[in-house]
């Protein structure tokens, strides 16, 4: 490709119900010695978190976005995204001269960039920032649980499982829940 110095870019959080929207833009140096990294949807959260943790100590720069639920139910979950990956990519330095970027939508930015459809699954860089984008938006999600502990949200995340469309039944919203989204709207 020619390129020097080339980020990867995922995010995590499209699906939930509550909770932000995480990104992150990953560089990693050439050659660098990362068995094990994979789409983080494909992983254990004990492998993740230990990715992790060397991906912090490996990368060449990490940057993290992260766009909150009043945005998302804003702008819609699609802008939100693109608007968080944009974040994260100007959260690095060095500034990449690439991006690649997971999914079938680039982002603004002036830097040269490629869209890849399930690029999580073919590009290291891209496999790279799904896991530091879940991991962060995992512990960010579990902390929102001492808040509020009626949710869950340590277990499930905010996503739209059978036990968080219980507690949203029994309890209503939490100010982290996206109003926009079916599953929270019919119980405000």
């Amino acid at each position: 490709m020619g390129h020097q110095i080339v980020a990867g870019i995922d995010e995590a959080g499209r699906g939930p119900l509550a909770g932000p929207v995480v990104s992150a833009a990953v560089i990693l140096p050439e050659g660098a010695d990362l068995p094990g990294i994979d789409d983080s949807k494909k992983l254990t959260p004990a492998k993740r978190n230990r990715l992790y943790d060397r991906l912090y100590t490996v990368a060449s720069a990490i940057g993290i976005g992260v766009v909150d639920t009043v945005e998302i139910d804003r702008i819609n979950i699609l802008q939100a995204t693109l608007r968080s990956m944009a974040m994260a990519v100007a959260n690095l330095r060095p500034v990449p001269d690439h991006l690649l970027v997971d999914g079938i939508f680039t982002i603004v930015s002036d830097l040269p960039q490629q869209a890849i459809k399930k690029g999580d699954s073919l590009s290291i860089s891209i496999a790279a920032a799904s896991i530091v984008a879940k991991v962060t938006r995992d512990r960010i999600m579990t902390q929102v649980d001492a808040l509020f502990p009626e949710f869950g949200f340590c277990r499930h995340k905010g996503y739209p499982t059978q036990t968080h469309r219980a507690a949203i039944m029994r309890h209503g919203c939490c100010s982290i829940h996206r109003r926009t989204f079916k599953g929270v709207r019919e119980y405000l």
